[in-house]
């Protein structure tokens, strides 16, 4: 089972297991966030919302908070100067624990998966 959330006004593809670095929400690691704004259930039959899935849910642990890597910005005004700025984007890192579409069905993720790792700490 499969399902397409919005969160923070990106659409973002998952699955239980799945690893996604989303924009910061203010969590801390090992606490668990319930995403209601699922638009897509797919799997045996595919659900779509208008705009939403009533009654479907992700649950999800927030295991990090971080920052990506540096990007460097460089103006120029021709003949002139020359500056540099950097940006880090701060960002959260969730495991997808359970989805449930509304209608009784529900996966969860297996005790095996490789990421099912981060639920343990």
């Amino acid at each position: 089972m499969y399902c397409v959330v919005e969160i923070k006004g990106h659409q973002y593809k998952v699955s239980p297991g799945d690893l996604i670095d989303v924009e910061k929400l203010d969590l801390e690691e090992g606490k668990t966030v319930s995403l209601d704004h699922v638009l897509l259930v797919g799997g045996a039959t595919t659900i779509v919302g208008l705009p939403t899935v009533a009654g479907a849910k992700v649950t999800a642990k927030v295991v990090k908070q971080g920052r990506t890597r540096k990007i460097f910005v460089l103006k120029r005004s021709p003949g002139k100067w020359r500056r540099k700025n950097g940006h880090r984007q701060s960002f959260t890192g969730l495991v997808i624990t359970e989805i449930t579409d509304g209608k009784g069905g529900s996966a969860k993720i297996d005790a095996g998966h490789k990421n099912a790792k981060h639920l343990t700490k």
